[in-house]
C-alpha cells in the first residue's frame, strides 16, 4: 500500500523567505502532523473549519495546501521510527506546519517527540496567548482580565537537562568532582549516597533571542509590558542571568522605546517613590514598553489576584511551562489553549494543541477540538492571512455562545447541548458562514 505520506499536493506552492519575512504564496503547501490519541479526531474537526474560513475570507480566490508528514504512533508503525529525519526536513522545508498531539513516554524510551521537534527545528520561543472566551465557565471571577502572551524558551532549561542517576557511575564521578572542585557547594548535598542530580543549561545567546522576540511582539501587537520571570532570587547565574541578560539587551537593542524597571529603580532611590511612578506613567503614555522582572513564585500569585499587570511574559523553560498552563485553567482549561513553537530568525513555526493525547477518548468523536483550531487561527495570522484567522475566533465564539460545546464544557455548563468532536467543527463552520 503507497505511503500517505510527503504527497506534495499538486497545486501548492512552498513558502519562502525574503528579507527575513515570509512570502506566502496564494495556495501555500502546509504540511500537518495529525497526531496520537485524539489527534485523529480533532484533526477531521479543524482542517474542515481552517479551510472554510479561507474560503470566506478570500472568495476562493486562496487556499491551505495540506501535506500529511509522519511522526509518533503513525509514522512507528509504518516507517519504524516515531520522528523520521525526513519528517524534521520536510517541515524546515516548508516553514510552517501545525500538529495534533503526540504520545510522551514517561521514564523509558525515547525523549519526548514534542521536544525533539522543537530541539530538531531550533524552535525557541513557544508563544502562548492566553485570553478569555465569553460564556467559557472559568474558576476565577474576572476571566475577562486575562489577556496575556507567554514567551517560553523551548530549547534549553531542563529541555536539555543534564542527569545523573543516583548511584550511577556517571553520578559518582560528578560528586568526586564537585567535593574536590568545590566543596562549599557539595556540602550542601545532605543525602550524597542516595541523591540524583539535574544540570540545566541557560545561556545569554538563548535568553537574549527569546528576549527580543517578545519585545518585539509586544511592539508589532501594541503591548505596554514585558515581564521577565526568573528565580534569580535563589538561582543566580542561571536565572538570574536571564533577567540581567534580558534588561541588558532591552537597553541595547531597544534604547528609548523602552523603560525598564531599573530605570524606575535609579529614579526611586534618587528622587523618590513619586518621582518614579510619574517618570514611569509619562514614558506608558508615550508609547514606550515597560520591561520589568518579577519572581516566579510572585507572578504566580499576581497572575490570580492582578492579571491586568501582565501582558507580555518571558521566561525560561520550566517556569513557562507551569505559569502557560496555570493561566489557561483561568480561562477555562489546555482544552481551548492554543499555542505556537517559533525560529524567528529562520521563521519556522509550528502549530500545536497545547493539550495531551486522551487515549480515553481516542476515537470517540468527543473531544474537544478548540484548541487545535485556534492554533490553526494562530497559524493563519501568521501567515498574514488576518480576514481568515478572524472568521475562525468569531465562529467559535458563536458557537460556544449559543452553548453548542463539547462534553468537556458542557459538563460545567449544564444548560448547554452537548456535541461531538464533528459537529462542533460543524456548529463553527455554521457561524462562519452566517457572518
Amino acid at each position: 500500500m503507497a505511503s500517505p505520506f510527503f504527497k506534495i499536493p499538486p497545486h501548492g506552492q512552498g513558502i519562502s523567505i525574503e528579507n527575513g519575512r515570509l512570502i506566502v504564496p496564494a495556495h501555500p503547501i502546509i504540511p500537518f502532523i495529525e497526531g496520537d490519541g485524539v489527534g485523529p479526531d480533532i484533526w477531521r474537526a479543524a482542517r474542515p473549519v481552517l479551510d472554510e474560513a479561507v474560503r470566506l475570507a478570500y472568495g476562493g480566490q486562496r487556499s491551505l495546501a495540506w501535506m500529511e508528514v509522519p511522526a509518533g504512533g503513525k509514522a512507528l508503525a509504518e516507517l519504524g521510527t516515531p520522528l523520521p529525519t525526513e519528517t524534521i526536513k520536510t517541515l524546515a522545508r516548508y516553514k510552517v506546519a501545525i500538529k495534533g498531539p503526540l504520545t510522551t513516554p514517561i521514564g523509558r524510551g525515547f525523549r519526548s517527540l514534542n521536544v525533539a521537534l522543537r530541539r530538531g527545528l531550533d524552535l525557541f520561543a513557544c508563544v502562548r496567548p492566553i485570553r478569555w472566551i465569553p460564556d467559557v465557565p472559568t474558576p476565577v471571577r474576572q476571566p475577562e482580565l486575562v489577556d496575556m502572551v507567554i514567551f517560553r524558551e523551548n530549547t534549553e532549561d531542563i529541555y536539555a537537562g543534564i542527569e545523573f542517576q543516583a548511584g550511577s557511575e556517571g553520578n559518582l564521578a560528578f560528586q568526586s568532582w564537585l567535593a574536590e572542585s568545590q566543596p562549599e557547594e557539595f556540602e550542601k548535598i545532605r543525602f550524597p549516597e542516595t541523591t540524583a542530580f539535574s544540570i540545566k543549561p541557560i545561556s545569554r545567546q538563548g535568553s537574549e533571542r527569546l528576549i527580543r522576540a517578545a519585545l518585539s511582539y509586544a511592539f508589532e501587537h501594541g503591548r505596554q509590558r514585558v515581564s521577565l520571570v526568573h528565580k534569580g532570587n535563589i538561582m543566580k547565574f542561571t536565572e538570574g542571568a536571564f533577567a540581567a541578560w534580558g534588561y541588558d539587551l532591552a537597553a541595547r537593542e531597544f534604547g528609548s522605546r523602552i523603560y525598564t524597571q531599573r530605570q524606575y529603580q535609579q529614579t526611586q532611590a534618587g528622587q523618590g517613590q513619586a518621582a518614579a511612578e510619574t517618570e514611569l506613567k509619562a514614558a506608558m503614555e508615550s508609547g514606550r514598553v515597560h520591561v520589568n522582572d518579577v519572581i516566579a513564585d510572585a507572578a504566580f500569585e499576581q497572575v490570580l489576584t492582578r492579571p491586568e499587570s501582565f501582558d507580555v511574559i518571558a521566561t525560561m523553560n520550566l517556569n513557562g511551562d507551569y505559569l502557560s498552563d496555570a493561566l489557561t485553567a483561568q480561562v477555562g482549561g489546555l482544552g481551548i489553549a492554543p499555542g505556537a513553537n517559533i525560529n524567528f530568525d529562520t521563521q519556522t513555526a509550528l502549530f500545536e494543541a497545547t493539550h495531551g493525547t486522551a487515549p480515553n477518548l481516542a476515537g470517540t468523536d468527543q473531544a474537544n477540538p478548540s484548541s487545535l483550531i485556534l492554533s490553526g487561527q494562530l497559524m493563519l495570522q501568521h501567515l498574514g492571512w488576518a480576514e481568515a484567522a478572524d472568521r475562525v475566533e468569531k465562529g467559535l465564539r458563536a458557537a460556544i455562545a449559543l452553548k453548542t460545546v463539547t462534553a468537556d464544557l458542557q459538563r460545567l455548563m449544564p444548560e448547554a447541548q452537548t456535541l461531538s468532536t464533528k459537529a462542533f467543527g460543524h456548529a463553527i463552520i455554521n457561524q462562519m458562514q452566517s457572518l
